[in-house]
């Protein structure tokens, strides 16, 4: 666990790391946050992910009491702080403290934390031998009624959907679109591959515009993939040759069965391990040196 946390402007002890019951965070969701990977002390694509936390907080029209070199340089010293290498950085605004209502004008001063800590979100096992999901009921917010492109507080739908994929017997579960299209898991971006084509949902239908979603679609290409953002079923995901998430946390994370049925020969792909070489080779060799003062 993280022995400092960064919290509105001071260092704190994670079990003294506390907001107010009334934050708007706690009482709606009503904030924004990122999830950024640290390897070897080194920042993996801060940069978008500081810009994507304040172009969230702008859509939601929340101010954020630092600007984004500031808050890069408050992500940095979370590692340093915590004396962090291979880790995980949770970067996190709320409306802060208002009242029991609603309205967002009652909380006059943002809350702002930074937790640096170490993350396994799934066993070796499944990155070795592939992962078992599970279609849920749960189907994907309409981007009409919250934007996938504004990483928000409010993830009950995701939370929702991981429920009843583990009532299944699966960690992890595919969320599907009100129109029926794969839309993404509960916490990753999903691929699938056939014959040299990779696909993954566009934004436009609910998915969020991932990070690594971009830079597996950027490796996909240098390796001669044919990478199209489109809609499909799960047809596509049924007799696809392979099927793969993606996330911050995840990283790349291959799928061999879904909905009891086997994807593929049943086992990762060659596609998907080379993909995941290259994403650890970019990783090893990419990112802000947190340590670098």
């Amino acid at each position: 666990m993280a022995g400092k946390i960064f919290l509105n402007g001071k260092w704190v002890d994670h079990d003294q790391a506390v907001v107010s019951v009334f934050d708007h965070g706690l009482l709606y969701g009503d904030g924004v946050f990122e999830g950024i990977r640290s390897y070897g002390g080194k920042i993996f694509r801060l940069t978008e992910h500081v810009e994507r936390l304040y172009d969230s907080a702008k859509a939601i029209r929340l101010t954020i009491p630092y600007d984004p070199r500031q808050m890069s340089d408050h992500i940095k010293s979370s590692v340093r702080t915590n004396g962090l290498k291979d880790g995980y950085i949770r970067a996190v605004v709320t409306r802060g403290a208002g009242d029991l209502g609603l309205d967002p004008d009652k909380c006059q001063t943002p809350t702002v934390f930074i937790i640096a800590d170490s993350i396994t979100l799934y066993p070796k096992q499944f990155y070795d031998e592939g992962l078992s999901i599970v279609t849920v009921p749960t189907r994907r917010n309409v981007p009409e009624a919250l934007n996938p492109r504004i990483k928000s507080l409010n993830y009950l739908n995701n939370i929702l959907a991981k429920i009843e994929g583990k009532l299944s017997g699966c960690v992890e579960a595919l969320m599907l679109t009100d129109s029926g299209f794969v839309c993404e898991c509960t916490g990753d971006n999903i691929f699938c591959l056939r014959q040299n084509v990779l696909l993954t949902p566009p934004v436009y239908l609910g998915a969020l515009k991932g990070i690594t979603r971009g830079v597996v679609m950027d490796l996909a290409a240098a390796r001669g993939l044919t990478v199209q953002e489109t809609p499909f079923t799960r047809h596509e995901l049924f007799t696809a040759d392979e099927v793969f998430l993606t996330g911050t946390a995840a990283e790349i994370v291959p799928v061999t069965r879904l909905d009891g049925r086997v994807i593929g020969s049943g086992r990762p792909g060659p596609q998907t391990r080379a993909l995941t070489a290259a994403f650890r080779d970019l990783v090893a060799q990419e990112g802000e040196d947190a340590y670098a003062v």
